[in-house]
């Protein structure tokens, strides 16, 4: 029998998910003939600091070149900041591709990858990616459940994966909690760590789990200058992890993962500390401002940690998505990520924020009326 290329393709592979992004704005502003405003993504509608788009500019004089390929001014840098030596740093495309690299170290078929459901997808997707098998805990509340998931853990059990607030539901455990959990993991389990909002979330101190990964050896902390540092165009985040662990990820990472535009970006990001003081100020306001506006619309939104609000709306999460987009306001519909009747909205600027308060109340008053009508 003849076989055939998908034949070749291992089933781990064909059964993946694709990863499913965020409308672009564009393209819905080109569909519907409309001004749209974009809250799908975990954007910082602030947009880059001036410094980062000056030195990125900068860098096109230098795009003939390749960039350098280790980021070792950028891991010097951090270092210097973090009080971390530069060989516990490793710079990505992004954290995906380093939560992608995770799996493909320490992972293979007939081992298992622990995360929970209603978590960040592409943890599930490297776990399954690897051979290895998928291990979902549910949650409690809409938060990581530590207590089931140290229970969760086998002789097989290699990785952990842990977002800190957790996307999409953006709630967030505290590092008493991270600290009494990671007490219970074995060392041959490394835990990962995903802290891409850790800067939005009031409760949490990032210094002090840099401080938790000295004293343990099979922690690996992620971070990204996506959200609050505005450079999610940019694809650039970077790890914190054990030396012996990030020279093998080194082996099996793209050359040149990260291109020399994006890491002098990165580099006056993270010099420019007003900017990022005014992204964090804007967002709390922001997302109090829409916490409350929600709340009075009579919908129930899961108290925040991040630049983003998950509400569970009922069975019509997608219809509501549906028509809010054709109001003009993109947010996020969480069914494929095993959540059907919750929906994800970003934090955006006043005005943003105005135009989807207004579009949903219509939307909710529409469909009373509807629903008034029906009961006659």
């Amino acid at each position: 029998m003849t076989r055939t290329i998908e034949d070749l393709i291992p089933d781990y592979i064909r059964g993946l998910p694709v990863y499913v992004p965020g409308r672009p704005i564009e393209e819905v502003e080109r569909e519907l003939k409309i001004r749209a405003v974009k809250l799908a993504s975990n954007e910082n509608p602030l947009g880059p600091s001036p410094k980062a788009l000056e030195a990125a500019k900068r860098a096109l004089n230098e795009a003939h070149r390749y960039p350098d390929g280790g980021s070792h001014l950028l891991r010097e840098t951090l270092a210097a900041r973090t009080g971390l030596a530069a060989d516990e740093l490793f710079v990505g495309l992004g954290s995906s591709e380093i939560i992608d690299l995770v799996s493909r170290v320490m992972l293979r078929a007939g081992l298992q990858g622990l995360t929970s459901f209603g978590s960040y997808a592409p943890f599930s997707v490297a776990i399954r990616a690897s051979g290895a098998e998928l291990v979902l805990v549910p949650q409690k509340h809409f938060a990581f459940d530590l207590d089931a998931m140290a229970k969760a853990i086998t002789p097989k059990t290699r990785v952990i994966y842990l977002a800190n607030p957790n996307n999409p539901t953006g709630t967030a455990f505290t590092l008493a909690e991270l600290e009494d959990f990671l007490g219970r993991v074995p060392e041959s389990v490394l835990v990962v760590l995903d802290e891409a909002y850790v800067h939005y979330a009031p409760s949490l101190n990032r210094r002090k789990t840099e401080e938790i990964f000295r004293r343990r050896g099979n922690l690996l902390i992620l971070r990204t200058f996506s959200k609050v540092y505005g450079l999610a165009g940019m694809r650039i985040g970077f790890a914190i992890g054990q030396p012996e662990l990030l020279a093998a990820m080194n082996k099996l990472k793209t050359p040149f993962n990260t291109s020399g535009i994006a890491q002098a970006a990165a580099l006056a990001a993270i010099d420019d500390r007003e900017h990022v003081a005014r992204c964090i100020e804007s967002n709390a306001i922001e997302r109090a401002r829409l916490t409350e506006g929600l709340r009075a619309l009579g919908l129930r939104p899961v108290t925040s940690e991040t630049n983003f609000i998950f509400l569970e709306v009922g069975p019509g999460a997608k219809k509501i998505c549906d028509e809010l987009l054709q109001a003009g306001v993109i947010v996020r519909p969480l069914g494929w990520m095993g959540l059907p009747e919750g929906i994800r909205i970003s934090i955006g600027t006043a005005e943003e924020n105005e135009k989807c308060l207004m579009a949903m109340s219509q939307i909710l008053t529409r469909r009373a009326g509807k629903s008034e009508l029906a009961a006659r």
